[in-house]
């Protein structure tokens, strides 16, 4: 009997060529770069999410802050969360004034800020 051969003396060819096996490979690189990008795109919202979730469960502590003392200034982080609320975490205090206060959040290398009591939370700097 010839080796790759059945019982009739028939050649078979058992198995893959280069060239599926190369198409295989490159089809899974394709799908392996794809899901890279979904997974890195993924980690950079959830980072800004946490970020911007930061300052939103700080704003009641702030308020509260304001409410007590009649002004911003001298408002911090450790004052807001041994004061007022122990969930306040991931902030930083950069500015207080007496009717106005900025707030940062940093997740990933992301900064987010917000300046208070009325803006938005955004990417610029407070100014």
């Amino acid at each position: 009997m010839i080796a790759g051969a059945d019982s009739r003396g028939v050649r078979t060819e058992d198995g893959f060529t280069l060239v599926e096996l190369v198409v295989v490979i490159v089809i899974m690189a394709i799908l392996l770069a794809v899901a890279v990008g979904f997974q890195i795109g993924a980690r950079e919202r959830a980072n800004d999410a946490t970020a911007r979730a930061n300052i939103r469960t700080a704003m009641p502590a702030i308020e509260a802050y304001r409410t007590d003392n009649g002004t911003y200034a001298g408002m911090t982080e450790a004052g807001l969360k041994s004061q007022y609320s122990p969930g306040v975490q991931g902030i930083v205090v950069v500015s207080t004034g007496a009717n106005a206060y900025c707030v940062r959040a940093t997740e990933g290398g992301r900064s987010w800020f917000r300046l208070g009591p009325d803006g938005p939370i955004t990417q610029t700097t407070c100014s």
